[in-house]
Formats: structure tokens, C-alpha cells, sequence
């Protein structure tokens, strides 16, 4: 009949489109970016470093990608919660995941103003867009019932006493300097605007998201959404994100240039690219420790995993360099598995 399209040609069409598109990049780092040793952390201090990581998220947008930006929140709900406790004799405190969102929007704004005024500079026109994230854990995870991360100020044993009774707060003595309380720390499941996101990048809008690993969430047997007192690490709720944005390269930021194999022994050497297989094995003899390397491995890992395609670990100083594969680490899908092997995650790590 005339006029009518050829069988498959609209399929061909929607493939043609997927071709088109620009790349996309996340890249997760953490909040010490922003708030760097020995600063007080002020707004002035912060917004100068927010417009150093900003020269590093447009070089990355630069590069020809579409661009998705998780930050840590460490030092910046510690101070929180800081503020609150110098403040409990006057103003309620708020609990943890009100904590988590008011970080997400102040950090949010500092990094949407330095990056929209970089890429102003640089004559790129494309906006920035902050999403309060939501992230979803299950409340049945066992790290609820045993909880690890260390948050806020240190109290003297009789303040750590009273806080534990009023709050039903856990709380954990701290190498001799007082006691800190601890909260779980469930890995994510989903994300609550996961088509949200989707959506701003795929109209060319660059997208801060999960600040500090998101607002942990959890859906109640009324299929309502609650907050929850935990920590979501950063590492594991950008491999999330990654994988549901479908996003071609994960790039996490850290201390170190490259992964060492045999980090701190005579025989260490530098690894500028492995497969998943090999990342699997190295975590597994201990090479990566659980309070350094070891989260960021085991979300390249579960990324990888999950469909998606390359991880660069590398430092802020060396991305320009990795981003030309003059440094970094690069971690890919193992020889002859599919594109599409996985939806396999580690658990429990």
C-alpha cells in the first residue's frame, strides 16, 4: 500500500535514535571535595571548592556527554548534627533523612551555580538540575540490625547516656575520643524518580543526584513511602543510578590516581585496566579493604553486573588525564560475557 513504511523500518528508526544519542557519564565523588581538611567549613570555602569540581564536570560534558553527578555528604551532615546538638536546649532536632535532604539542596545549589557559571564561561549552553533523590532500601536488610556507620559529633560518656536512653539511639566508643552513635547502612534497591531522571538527561540537562548517597527511604506495608535513620553509601547508590540510566561510563573519584594490586607491599603495582573477573578475585583475597577501595569495587562490580559498560577509577587531579587513557583505572565486562549478562548484584559485602 502506499505511503506505507517497510516491515522493521520503525524499529530501525528507534535504533538509529539510540545511536544518536549523546553518551552519559556519572561520576561520583566524595564530600571532602567540598569541605577539604583543616576547613572550617563555610559557604565561601565550599562554593570555592564546588567551582574546582565544576572545571572537572565540564571537562567530562566537554568530552561529549550527557552528565549525572553524585557527591558525598560526610563532613557536611556531620556538621548538621553539629549545629543541632550546641542547639538542643532550643530547637527540635531533625531526624537523619531530613538531615540527608537539607545537605542534598544546599550542596545541590553550591555545584548548580559554579557548574552552570563554567559552562557559561566555556559558551556551553545546557542547564543544571538538582533531584531531592529518594532512595529505596528494605527494611528487612540485616543492616538494620546491626549498625556499622559513625555519624555526628563525639559525647562524653554521661551525654552519650542520656542520648542513648531519650533517642534509643546505638551508640559505640570511638579509639579514646568519646562516643559517637552509629546508624545502619542498607544497600539501595531503587529510586524513587529514577523516570524523572531519565527524562532531564535525556533533554540535555546536567543532573545532581542522590547527594550522600540519596534519602533512605523504605515503602510500609501500605505501600506509603517512610524515611528511615540509616547511611546510604554513595558508591553503591551510584551504581544504581548508573545501571537504571543506562549510563556508559561510571567514573568514580577517589584518592589514589589508579587501584594498586599489592597497595602497600613491596611487590604493588599500578593496574590501568581489568575485567570484572579479576576485580571479583582481588576483592575476594582482601586486596580491597571495606573502609577504602573495597565499596568502590564492589559497585564497579554490580554495575558491571547489571548491563552496564566501563568504570573509571581515578583522582580529581588525574581525570583530564583518564578521561584520555593517560591514567586511571578501567574496569570492563569480562571476555565473552554479553551486554546483557547480569541484573546480578553483591550483596551483603
Amino acid at each position: 500500500m502506499a505511503g506505507r513504511s517497510p516491515p522493521g523500518s520503525g524499529r530501525r528508526f528507534l535504533l538509529g535514535l539510540e545511536k544518536m544519542r549523546n553518551k552519559l557519564a556519572l561520576i561520583a565523588f566524595g564530600g571532602n571535595a567540598m569541605l577539604e581538611a583543616g576547613e572550617k567549613g563555610t559557604a565561601k570555602e565550599q562554593y570555592r571548592n564546588a567551582q574546582k569540581a565544576a572545571q572537572l564536570m565540564v571537562e567530562i560534558v566537554r568530552k561529549g556527554y550527557e552528565l549525572i553527578i553524585v557527591h558525598g555528604n560526610g563532613p557536611q551532615v556531620g556538621n548538621i548534627l553539629l549545629q543541632m546538638e550546641a542547639a538542643a536546649n532550643t530547637i527540635p532536632a531533625f531526624p537523619l533523612d531530613v538531615c540527608d535532604a537539607m545537605t542534598e539542596g544546599s550542596m545541590g545549589y553550591m555545584l548548580e551555580r559554579a557548574i552552570l557559571n563554567e559552562m557559561r564561561k566555556r559558551s556551553i549552553d545546557k542547564e543544571v538540575v538538582t533531584v531531592l533523590t529518594q532512595v529505596v532500601v528494605d527494611r528487612e536488610d540485616k543492616a538494620f540490625s546491626r549498625p556499622t556507620k559513625p555519624i555526628g559529633p563525639f559525647y562524653n560518656s554521661f551525654r552519650a547516656a542520656q542520648l542513648k536512653k531519650e533517642n534509643k539511639w546505638q551508640m559505640v566508643e570511638d579509639a579514646g575520643r568519646g562516643f559517637r552513635r552509629v546508624v545502619p547502612s542498607p544497600l539501595p534497591i531503587d529510586i524513587i524518580p529514577k523516570r524523572g531522571i531519565r527524562s532531564l538527561v535525556e533533554r540535555g540537562i546536567v543532573v545532581i543526584a542522590a547527594g550522600g548517597g540519596g534519602i533512605p527511604v523504605f515503602i510500609n506495608s501500605s505501600g506509603l513511602v517512610e524515611g528511615v535513620e540509616a547511611v546510604i553509601d554513595k558508591d553503591h547508590a551510584s551504581a544504581l543510578i548508573a545501571r537504571e540510566a543506562k549510563a556508559d561510563l561510571f567514573i568514580i573519584l577517589t584518592g589514589v590516581d589508579r587501584v594498586w594490586e599489592n597497595f602497600g607491599k613491596e611487590n604493588a603495582s599500578p593496574i590501568a585496566r581489568m575485567d570484572v573477573d579479576k576485580a571479583r578475585r582481588m576483592l575476594d583475597e582482601g586486596q580491597f579493604p571495606p573502609g577504602s577501595m573495597g565499596p568502590k569495587i564492589i559497585a564497579a562490580i554490580d554495575y558491571i553486573n547489571g548491563g552496564g559498560r566501563e568504570v573509571l577509577i581515578t583522582s580529581a587531579d588525574k581525570l583530564k588525564a583518564a578521561l584520555a587513557d593517560r591514567s586511571g583505572t578501567k574496569i570492563v565486562r569480562s571476555r565473552g560475557a554479553s551486554a546483557d549478562a547480569g541484573r546480578k548484584t553483591i550483596k551483603g559485602e
